[in-house]
């Protein structure tokens, strides 16, 4: 069986298993040091360039195609080819909400004439809840999201899932991008703050952390660390924690530079019980408006003041019991509680000093630093934090910096990633750094000019994937045309200059969710605390706590989206970490592409692979009936979104009809008979195993 398995696979593959994309590289001039620093490109103003002429003016759909066209003219390179249309609905599903049309769906955008038709999926696809859950788990893993601390012990960080649906929503309700960067660090500060913008702050906390330091000042200033390094590489692009000890070594950061932004996250306070001098543990707030947190208090101490009265002895010296239930119980009485989150906070608008520390030792304090900004992001300091009722008011006034048209990063930034996980590399492939040692824009005109666009455009996602996925430079195929591929290879080595489709492999947890939405088994369900998939005892028992801190959830939970998995850093579902899911322990800007045996293995003989097998074997049986040959159709269809070409769906039946033979001769051979729906079935599911392990199936193409 096995050897059929790996001829059919041989038919069905259009290049080597899981194989990684070839890199595409910047092609601009080599990385060198600048002269003067404070001239690199990604510290300037952004100025939206204007329209390039191209010849071939026809071929420009929006402005991003100008701006990709007038280079590739310049190179004399010709775009590629339109994809096809079955290609380009499946393309445009996986990447905008990370699942493959239903056969219903393709049928429906097929038989569509109008000129609008592929414009219509687009708003329908970014009006789904859906491509909420698919974007946010680009954004959580920039932000080093994870719902376990790490280290030995790797305890639950309490209600963190609240972020992960903060995110979803935020993404869904096409938050602008400048209110979701000033929630997530200072939400507790903004004007009008409530529980939203408080489990925002998520954020700041979602870091490892050690709750058996062994020195408690050096892990305190480890976690604020963390946090300032997080925020300058997710919104800024920039490597600003290597100045904590010196100045920095290849940017034009200087260690005062870093002490003055640790100074805006030092008055936070991580809410935690000190056990012993050896060990700790945290706890989560109540969030909320301030009317809605004071009455809790306030029911609270009144509630627990009837309760110690009913418990208190009498005038008579007997104990007044009866109303105690009651009041303990019903629920009319008892306060309702606001929704707790993993947050940090403030309690005063007080600050103890900053001080910058020799070698980034806290034993060696010397001068004080102040809030302020890098030196050669801004021409001068602005002033100072206003001190608000409860707070210092030090993040909020970061993060209207941050987004104010005089700071150049964050707008490109964002849009880069955005373009990143479009295209599989960013105009910037160096996310996470531009700074004077990360890798020039291929096309600099092209990056300020969707940076100065979605500025203008009031910081909208949304209307960003729209220009992007609607433009001829996304539209175009990825189908191999060796002459074409000749002059783009002499001409522009690097892969670089956008001329064709880059074909790339689903990350994890799209991969998962598809298999689920193919074998009918997705579970819709949005929301609310994570899942347990099952693991494999052996993987549970590697732990340092064997078994320990993995629940369990029933098989219709844990058929939800991958994004609703729990994830704890020491211990990670093997169909996602083979697949490279990121490193939770700081932020990732670009997930690696791997391709190692066990991945070929797990999905071959996994037990995850093999029951949705059966179950999309199973489906097809229901929707297909008998008949092999419309069955294989069928799977085509749900699979590839397409229909076989002959030759793969001659092999598809020969294989079937083989397979049945050999269930059939096997049984008689153990003297058994198994039923033909039996070795019908199970032929089809050898067929299934086969179709989800194909490359077809795990690339965007």
């Amino acid at each position: 069986m096995i050897s059929r398995l790996v001829g059919l696979l041989c038919v069905l593959t259009f290049g080597v298993l899981l194989a990684a994309p070839v890199a595409r590289g910047a092609d601009a001039p080599k990385r060198v040091a600048v002269s003067n620093e404070s001239n690199h490109w990604a510290f300037q103003p952004i100025r939206k360039p204007g329209l390039p002429a191209v010849r071939a003016s026809s071929w420009v759909r929006t402005p991003i195609d100008a701006l990709v066209l007038a280079r590739l003219e310049q190179a004399g390179i010709k775009p590629a080819a339109p994809a096809n249309r079955r290609t380009l609905l499946r393309r445009v599903y996986l990447d905008l909400i990370g699942l493959p049309p239903s056969p219903e769906e393709q049928r429906a955008f097929l038989e569509d004439p109008s000129p609008e038709a592929y414009r219509k999926v687009v708003d329908d696809l970014l009006s789904r809840p859906q491509y909420g859950e698919r974007w946010a788990r680009h954004w959580l893993d920039v932000v080093r999201y994870a719902e376990s601390n790490g280290y030995e012990r790797d305890d639950p960080k309490p209600h963190a899932w609240r972020y992960r649906d903060y995110v979803i929503n935020a993404f869904n309700n096409d938050k602008p991008f400048d209110r979701f960067l000033t929630e997530q660090i200072a939400g507790d500060e903004v004007g009008g703050s409530n529980a939203e913008t408080q489990i925002a702050t998520t954020f700041l906390r979602l870091g490892t952390w050690d709750d058996e330091p062994a020195e408690f000042t050096m892990d305190r200033y480890d976690q604020l660390d963390d946090v300032l390094g997080t925020t300058a590489t997710a919104f800024l692009g920039i490597t600003l924690r290597c100045a904590r000890c010196h100045n920095h070594k290849f940017e034009p950061f200087s260690q005062v530079d870093y002490y003055r932004m640790l100074a805006v996250f030092e008055p936070l306070k991580r809410p935690e019980i000190i056990k012993s001098v050896t060990h700790r543990v945290e706890h989560e707030r109540h969030v909320g408006t301030e009317t809605e947190l004071r009455t809790f208090r306030q029911a609270s101490a009144e509630q627990l003041s009837l309760v110690a009265g009913a418990l208190l002895p009498s005038l008579g010296g007997r104990p007044r019991f009866l109303a105690a239930p009651g009041l303990l119980f019903a629920a009319g009485h008892r306060p309702k509680e606001p929704p707790l989150a993993y947050i940090w906070y403030e309690d005063t608008p007080k600050a103890s000093p900053t001080r910058v520390f020799r070698r980034g030792d806290p034993t060696r304090p010397m001068k004080e630093a102040t809030p302020g900004l890098p030196e050669v992001l801004v021409k001068q300091q602005p002033d100072p934090p206003k001190p608000l009722a409860k707070s210092t008011g030090r993040r909020l006034w970061l993060a209207r910096w941050m987004t104010s048209p005089d700071n150049p990063l964050v707008a490109r930034v964002i849009v880069n990633r955005i373009w990143q996980h479009h295209f599989g590399t960013g105009i910037v492939a160096s996310a996470s750094d531009f700074g004077v040692m990360g890798d020039p824009p291929t096309h600099p005109e092209l990056l300020d000019w969707l940076a100065a666009d979605f500025i203008e455009g009031g910081w909208k996602m949304k209307r960003l994937h729209r220009l992007i996925v609607l433009s001829n430079t996304y539209q175009m195929s990825a189908a191999h045309q060796p002459e074409a591929r000749a002059r783009g290879i002499e001409k522009d080595p690097k892969d670089a200059l956008l001329w064709h489709w880059p074909q790339r492999r689903l990350e994890a947890e799209a991969v998962r969710d598809s298999i689920l939405a193919v074998s009918g088994r997705l579970n819709p369900k949005a929301a609310g605390p994570s899942i347990y998939p099952p693991i494999p005892r052996a993987v549970l028992e590697g732990q340092s706590k064997p078994g320990d801190g993995w629940g369990k959830s029933d098989e219709r939970q844990a058929s939800r989206r991958s994004i609703y998995i729990f994830v704890k850093r020491v211990l990670a579902v093997p169909e996602l970490e083979l697949l490279d899911s990121p490193d939770t322990t700081s932020s990732c800007e670009q997930r690696p592409v791997s391709t190692i045996a066990p991945q070929a293995l797990t999905f071959l003989n996994g037990d995850f692979i093999q029951q949705q097998a059966r179950y999309f074997a199973q489906r097809l049986q229901r929707e297909a009936e008998g008949d092999p040959a419309e069955q294989v159709r069928k799977a085509f269809e749900l699979a590839m979104c397409r229909p076989p070409q002959a030759e793969e769906l001659r092999a598809a039946t020969e294989f079937l009809a083989a397979q049945q033979r050999q269930i059939g001769s096997d049984a008689r051979a153990s003297e058994g008979r198994s039923p033909p729906v039996s070795a019908n079935r199970r032929a089809l599911e050898a067929l299934c195993l086969v179709i989800l392990n194909t490359n077809e199936f795990v690339y965007i193409n």
